[in-house]
């Protein structure tokens, strides 16, 4: 069994005693093994002495993604690089990436916990996991993959893409867990029923989904068309990939943060100050155990609460609550972490285009769509339809390169993009309305 006892179910002093004990290894480690921390450390005038309660966290520095940006790529590790045996990444603004490093015992407790959130889910070896989140520097894919394993379930690893194989696959298969965003479970379903393959001739029970937001309406939507039981895992790649939060298929009213392994605080994102327990704010983790490259008060830009109450299923450790958006103006689509100044730095190298642009979000057949719509000069604007052509299929390829995002690119007319006195409306995201 992977559900431990002993640390799922610790009564509140002892999990805060393992957690400071943590803790304060965690600030000499840094604070003698990353230049970045020690820096910090020394402006501040802080000394890594021994905190006395798990509070005085929050006279210690914050650590945000441009802080991993500007040391990229192995600036932020506290081993040495021949210690790193995985390195993960997520897009960057013309392609620097943020890089996450692991040695072979953040594998194994990835793994482990990963396998605990699966048997939170209600997973056990005798299940067929169907794992269609991507592979690749993409944490979703293998996170899953290796906890299945963990767990001893079967497991495919099926990735994304070929929608109608993967549903072939799981009727012959008997599949009765499936892992992926949850927009694309509803493209599974959609599949299945033009490709005449009846619901009900699948075995799955439980789909565990992530990597983007989606409401309640959207779980029922997704629980009523399967037949199965949707739960919400929540995970980044800064702090270890999926398997960071879980929720449980005995209560399915938050997820559980494994806290014996992260600290999480609730900060106002304005004041960047603590918030009380139960209020809502932005979620920033501390990783307890992380050896090749622990992280301090991370911002996750997250929206959430902590939950104190017990859980039915026995365990102690605070549950958040859905994440209901983010502090700054990141966007996922289809599981990818898009910046909105990420598209504006590809636009801005493209010759002919103007500084106005547009990004308009939908959602498809239960699929997220990008256009990016961007105004041309009017020298542009006069050439050939083929010439424009070419150029939005160039933008579309680099976004594509550089993001790992399907965009569709628009070319508007000059002063086709509205203009405002105030700020610029960027974004305009269907998916809320």
């Amino acid at each position: 069994m992977v559900f431990d006892v002993q640390k799922e179910t610790l009564p509140r002093d002892e999990l805060e005693t393992l957690q400071l004990k943590r803790l304060n290894y965690l600030l000499h480690k840094i604070y003698h093994n990353v230049p970045f921390y020690h820096q910090k450390f020394k402006e501040l005038g802080i000394e890594p002495d021994r905190l006395q309660a798990i509070s005085d966290i929050k006279h210690l520095p914050f650590t945000e993604k441009q802080d991993l940006r500007n040391n990229y790529p192995f600036g932020m590790f506290a081993v040495p690089r021949e210690s790193v045996v995985r390195i993960h990444a997520s897009s960057g603004t013309t392609g620097k990436a943020t890089v996450v490093g692991y040695t072979q015992r953040d594998v194994e407790i990835w793994a482990g916990l990963m396998a605990r959130s699966f048997e939170a889910a209600g997973a056990t070896r005798a299940d067929i996991v169907h794992n269609a989140y991507g592979y690749g520097l993409f944490t979703g894919g293998l996170g899953a993959h290796y906890g299945a394993e963990a767990l001893g379930a079967t497991i495919l690893p099926v990735s994304g893409g070929a929608t109608k194989r993967q549903v072939m696959l799981m009727r012959d298969f008997g599949s009765t867990i499936l892992c992926c965003t949850p927009s694309y479970s509803l493209h599974l379903y959609e599949t299945a029923l033009a490709a005449g393959i009846s619901i009900s001739d699948l075995k799955l029970r439980v789909g565990i989904f992530g990597a983007e937001p989606w409401t309640e309406e959207m779980r029922q939507d997704i629980q009523n068309k399967f037949g199965i039981k949707a739960l919400d895992i929540y995970g980044l790649s800064e702090i270890m990939g999926p398997g960071v939060a879980m929720e449980c298929i005995a209560a399915q009213e938050g997820l559980h943060i494994w806290e014996d392994h992260f600290l999480p605080e609730i900060i106002d994102p304005e004041s960047e100050e603590p918030l009380a327990l139960g209020e809502k704010g932005e979620l920033v983790i501390t990783t307890l155990t992380k050896e090749a490259q622990p992280l301090l008060r991370y911002r996750t830009r997250d929206i959430t609460r902590l939950n104190p109450i017990p859980c039915r299923c026995g365990r102690t450790h605070y549950r958040i609550e859905r994440i209901t958006g983010r502090s700054d103006d990141m966007l996922i689509i289809r599981g990818v972490n898009v910046f909105p100044s990420q598209i504006e730095s590809i636009l801005l190298e493209t010759e002919g285009l103007s500084p106005h642009y547009q990004l308009v979000i939908d959602r498809e057949g239960g699929m997220d769509t990008l256009e990016v719509r961007v105004e041309v000069h009017e020298s542009m604007f006069s050439d050939e339809i083929k010439h424009l052509q070419r150029l939005e299929k160039k933008i579309q390829n680099h976004i594509k390169e550089f993001l790992g995002v399907t965009a569709k690119v628009t070319m508007v007319e000059p002063m086709g993009i509205a203009r405002s006195e105030g700020k610029a409306q960027r974004i305009i995201d269907h998916r809320k309305q």
